[in-house]
């Protein structure tokens, strides 16, 4: 419990250090798929597939995400991933004709804490952003804009309802997530992003779950002196597969 308060704590203060800069407002919506299939006691496979909406949450498309990994498990519930992100950036300011390709291998750590009470969901993850070169409106550029990025996620499960984390249950869901970029490229944002949810969670199965609710997204600019508030709402389905004999 320290943890999440000292968490807040620094999300308080860094909100104060941007309300000087001028923040831009968004709407937008995410939907989301997630599997994690484990194959052997050692070994399973991660995918996850999004599409993004903007413009009062479904104007037009923002971004396309598949993301696929191949994971090994220390234990039941630590877990490494490392696999192959692509993105796509639909047309937006700055090559409003074209879409952005991105190419994003990553890395991560995942691990879960269960009890009765609550379930506790982290990762740190690592990624290396190869966003295509742009050279207007209508022209992507040769080669690829590069930098680092290292994420920390936790999920923390309430249960609401009897049944708690069986299927028919109903869970609160308190989600926050903070990017930090790094690297040669990277001058006046370091802090890139914070995503902060709160929703609710319906266990369908076992196994999965689908999660609906509200994210604040709050962004630093590549120029350092603009921000985004984005105000999205956020729809996900999660699956996991056991495919162990």
């Amino acid at each position: 419990m320290r943890f999440f308060i000292k968490l807040l704590f620094i999300l308080i203060i860094s909100s104060s250090l941007f309300a000087q800069k001028k923040v831009i407002d968004e709407r937008q919506t995410w939907l989301g798929v997630f599997n994690q299939v484990r194959l052997t006691d050692k070994w399973g496979i991660w995918g996850d597939f999004h599409f993004r909406m903007k413009d009062n949450f479904v104007g037009e498309p923002s971004i396309g995400i598949i993301r696929l990994g191949l994971t090994h498990y220390l234990a039941d519930d630590v877990r490494l991933t490392a696999g192959y992100s692509f993105i796509n950036h639909f047309p937006t300011d700055g090559h409003e004709n074209i879409s952005q390709p991105e190419h994003r291998p990553w890395q991560q750590i995942q691990w879960f804490t269960r009890s009765e009470k609550l379930r506790l969901m982290q990762w740190i993850r690592l990624e290396e952003r190869f966003r295509r070169k742009i050279l207007n409106d209508d022209e992507l550029a040769d080669g690829y804009n590069f930098n680092w990025r290292i994420r920390y996620n936790f999920a923390l499960f309430l249960p609401l309802t009897k049944k708690k984390f069986a299927p028919g249950g109903l869970q609160f869901l308190l989600n926050d997530e903070l990017h930090v970029n790094f690297g040669e490229n990277i001058t006046y944002n370091y802090f890139d992003q914070n995503r902060l949810f709160g929703g609710l969670v319906y266990q369908v199965t076992d196994h999965s779950q689908i999660h609906l609710g509200y994210m604040n997204l709050f962004q630093q600019l590549a120029s350092g002196n603009n921000c985004k508030s984005i105000h999205t709402i956020r729809l996900f389905y999660f699956h996991n597969f056991d495919w162990r004999k």
